[in-house]
C-alpha cells in the first residue's frame, strides 16, 4: 500500500522573496495542540495530554481531519471529554481555540470548526 497523500497549500507568495508552503497535516497538529490546552479535554482520537507530550510531533494531530479549499479551512476534531465538564462549554472553547490559533499561525481563514464527541473520560473526571 502507498503513503497517504499530502495536500500543501500556499500561504504567502511574494515574487520578489518567494513563497510559504503549508501541509495539510501542519494545520492538523495546530488545531490538535490548540484543542489539548482547553480545560475539560481528555484526549483527541485517543491520544491522551500526556501521549502527546512524549511522542512531540509525530502523531499529535491524530482525531483531527482537515480540509482546506482556496484558503478556507474546515476542520473536524474527534475527542473525548472528561465527566464533570459542560460539553457545550467545553466544545465552544475547543472551536474559538482552533479558529484563533489556525488563523493567528497561518493566515488562512476559519470557516468551520466541527466537533464529534467520541467519549466521555470517567477515569480523570474533574476534581481527582
Amino acid at each position: 500500500m502507498g503513503k497517504e497523500e499530502r495536500n500543501i497549500y500556499t500561504i504567502q507568495k511574494d515574487e520578489s522573496i518567494g513563497e510559504v508552503k503549508i501541509a495539510d497535516e501542519v494545520v492538523a497538529s495546530i488545531a490538535a495542540f490548540a484543542a489539548m490546552e482547553v480545560e475539560g479535554v481528555a484526549s483527541l482520537g485517543g491520544m491522551t495530554k500526556e501521549i502527546m507530550g512524549k511522542l512531540g510531533m509525530k502523531s499529535p494531530a491524530r482525531g483531527v481531519k482537515v480540509e482546506v479549499l482556496e484558503g478556507i479551512v474546515t476542520v473536524t476534531l474527534t475527542m473525548n471529554v472528561l465527566y464533570g465538564y459542560g460539553l457545550v462549554e467545553i466544545c465552544s472553547k475547543v472551536q474559538e481555540k482552533v479558529k484563533s490559533a489556525i488563523e493567528n499561525m497561518t493566515g488562512l481563514e476559519v470557516a468551520d470548526v466541527n466537533i464529534h464527541i467520541a467519549s466521555v473520560d470517567m477515569e480523570n473526571e474533574k476534581g481527582k
